[in-house]
């Protein structure tokens, strides 16, 4: 029951909510233990609130050893990333360390400003 689902067990997509979806999503996605997750764009379709838990989650798996891929435009989201990888024209334009989560404004205390 780590991310939550345990109560929706018997629920259709269409009864669920974006971030339960993600979550179903995410869940899936571990069946197969892997050792990396590719997310792409996993809160896109998340407002604020979902987004952080999302991103809660995948930061939790990442912490317990996964190797956590995150695909996203949004800044507030790479920013809770521990390395952000910049592309421009399908090519690597520059890899920033991110340990100190610093390189954004838009992120704060766990709410997109």
């Amino acid at each position: 029951d780590r991310l939550g689902l345990k109560d929706w067990a018997h629920y259709l997509p269409n009864e669920m909510s974006g971030g339960q979806k993600q979550r179903v999503a995410i869940a899936r996605a571990l069946i197969s233990q892997p050792q990396i997750i590719l997310a792409d764009e996993p809160t896109g379709a998340l407002d604020s609130k979902t987004s952080v838990e999302v991103m809660n989650i995948l930061k939790q798996l990442n912490a317990d050893g996964m190797t956590i891929i995150v695909v996203t435009h949004e800044s507030g989201i790479s920013n809770q990333t521990n390395k952000i990888i910049r592309l421009k024209d399908g090519i690597i334009e520059r890899i920033d360390d991110n340990s100190n989560h610093d390189s954004s404004f838009f992120w704060q205390e766990g709410i997109i400003k």
